[in-house]
This record gives C-alpha cells, structure tokens and sequence, in this order.
C-alpha cells in the first residue's frame, strides 16, 4: 500500500491486528493496539520473544479498565501466558508509560531513560484541583478570550494520575549508544528530542527493525508544544536537530514500527518530511505575522484547518512552540499587550 502523497513510503501490512489480538509482524515480534480516550484513539505496543525468559513488551498503553482487560486476553491468548520480564517505555507521554506499574506488579522490570523515569514519577506525584495562577496567566499570554480563560480556569486540571499508575521505584536506564539484546536481535540505542525529552528509539544491528515510539511516526506528526511549566522552550529546535540526526542511520531496507499509525519502510523520506513539514509552518507563520498577532490568532496558517475544542490545548501548545523557534531564532519580535498578552510580529 501506497502513502497517499509519497510513492516512497509503504505499509506493508494494510490493517492493524484487533482488540486482544496480535499480529506477528517480523519474526519474534508481535503487534498489538490498545483504545485511546482521545482523538488518536489507538496507541501500537510491541512483544518481543525472549525465549525462556518470557517476553519484552514495548510500551503499555494508558491506565484504564479498557486497557487491562485487553492486556489480560493479550497475555493469555497471544503471549500464551509466559511471563512479561521486562518493559521498555519510550517516553513519558501517559498512552506509553501508563502501565508501567501494573506491569511491574506482573514482574516486569521497567528500562526506559532516565528523564523518562523521573518525568513521569514527578508528573504523577503532582495532583492539582485547580489550575494554577502560574498556568492562567501563560493561557492569557496566548490571547485566549476573556469567557474562554474564565470557563478553563473553573475546569478540573488534567493530572497524570488519571491515566498513569505510579512508575515504579526503581528501573534499569538505557540511554543513547547502549547496546540492548531483546527478541534475539541486538539494539541501539538512539534518543530524539522535541515530542518527548530523551526519547527512545531502538534500531536492530542487522538493519531491518526500527521500534519509533512516536519520534517515527508515518503519516501523522506528533506534538511539539510549550506549556506553562518552560514558556520559551523551543522543541522545534530540538525536533529539526533530531530528524537530521537520525536521517543519517536511516535506509529504505528498515521497517519501522511505530506507536501509532501503521508499521511502515521508507524512513529516509520520511525524516526529510517531518523536517520540512515544519520548516513549511515556519515560513507561513512567518508571513501570517507580517501583522501583529497573538498566539491564539495564528492557527490557520499552521494547522489549515478547524481546531476543535478537543484538541485546542495541543494546537495552543504548537502554535507557542513555533512562535517560540521564530522569536529564539530572530525572526520575530514580540511586545506585551495591556491585558498580559503577547503580540507577535515578524522580523
């Protein structure tokens, strides 16, 4: 099967394997789906045969009661019930590592890097009822409308531990250059930044595997945003620094497995893609500030479509994320309105 708009990228396999099912995509590793509460309503994990020792699974899926029954038929059918010894979680995103301490509790030993392990223990050890003045005061930078803001602040903040059980106390770091042996292959270890802070992809020593967690996604382009907690980061910066870094290991032979979306081979093009996409939203925001805007203005020339309210918060986040690599890179100004907010204005 073709991508719709690049002959280069191809699905292998056109379907994915249903709830409690797997589908064994390369010898030795298993592909399965868990449910989503979102608008990406799937999240791909990954078995890998580890012979005697049992199984190592890719990452987990968010903690919910969908999720563990699926596990359950998964580990009882598919994974004809040997042990799952070990996890390995990409990065700290909640549909990745929501799991991990129901695993645990299974006997599987956590390996992820270490900003992933202390990112998500702090996430979910910080439970708010209300959101904080600190975060108001970023949304009422962005421009958000006086009876948008008021509505938002009386919202219930969304905490980590609504859908991520407690990692666990200790685990086994792996970080970029390590050498992993899983499912009878050997791995190396390469981290990516920009979606998730040292995020880990594995690529299979004989050249024919990549596991992509969501830095390797096939036709949709993960998240960058800026929240309230670094309101002038710049994960664009470190998106493009990555893509160009990976593109160097990448080739037309490797069938990347990611966490969403379809397993897919033409990973060259694809790095050149997600760095461009981005360099193309750049020069459109670009042009849109030709006349001072504020960050909730400047979703049409990024997204080119509706922003619904159930993505409004991802699609704010992006926007400041671009808005921010122009300002860090001197392409545009910005000045404070009277009401706190920013205007952003190209150079």
């Amino acid at each position: 099967m073709m991508d719709g708009c690049k002959g280069e990228i191809r699905y292998p396999v056109e379907a994915p394997p249903g709830p409690g099912e797997a589908l064994e995509i390369a010898p030795g590793v298993l592909w399965m789906r868990l449910p989503l509460p979102t608008a990406l309503d799937h999240v791909n994990v990954y078995a890998l045969d580890d012979g005697a020792a049992g199984w190592t699974v890719i990452d987990t899926g968010m903690d919910t009661p969908k999720a563990r029954e699926l596990w359950e038929q998964l580990l009882a059918g598919p994974l004809g019930g040997r042990p799952v010894h070990r996890q390995i979680v990409t990065h700290m995103h909640p549909d990745h590592i929501g799991l991990t301490a129901w695993m645990a509790g299974k006997g599987a030993e956590l390996w992820c890097t270490r900003t992933t392990w202390l990112s998500a223990r702090m996430l979910v050890l910080n439970v708010e009822e209300k959101h904080s003045e600190h975060t108001i005061d970023f949304w009422r930078a962005s421009g958000m409308a006086p009876e948008m803001l008021a509505r938002k602040a009386a919202e219930r903040p969304f905490n980590f531990i609504d859908v991520v059980g407690l990692p666990p106390p200790s685990f086994r770091r792996i970080a970029e250059g390590d050498w992993l042996t899983v499912g009878g292959r050997r791995w190396l270890v390469r981290c990516g930044d920009g979606h998730a802070p040292e995020h880990a992809t594995l690529w299979s020593e004989d050249g024919t595997l990549v596991l992509g967690g969501d830095q390797l996604l096939p036709s949709i382009s993960p998240n960058l945003g800026v929240y309230a907690s670094e309101p002038l980061a710049d994960p664009i910066a470190e998106w493009l620094e990555s893509c160009n870094r990976l593109a160097a290991h990448a080739t037309e032979a490797q069938l990347v497995l990611p966490g969403h979306k379809l397993p897919f081979t033409g990973l060259p093009l694809r790095l050149r893609q997600k760095a461009e996409n981005h360099h193309h939203a750049l020069e459109r925001l670009h042009a849109h500030l030709a006349t001072p805007r504020v960050a909730v203005d400047c979703f049409g020339p990024l997204f080119k479509r509706e922003v619904t309210p159930e993505v409004f918060g991802f699609a704010l986040a992006e926007t400041i994320a671009h808005l921010n690599h122009l300002y860090l890179t001197g392409r545009a100004s910005r000045t404070a309105r009277a009401d706190g907010a920013w205007l952003w204005r190209a150079i």
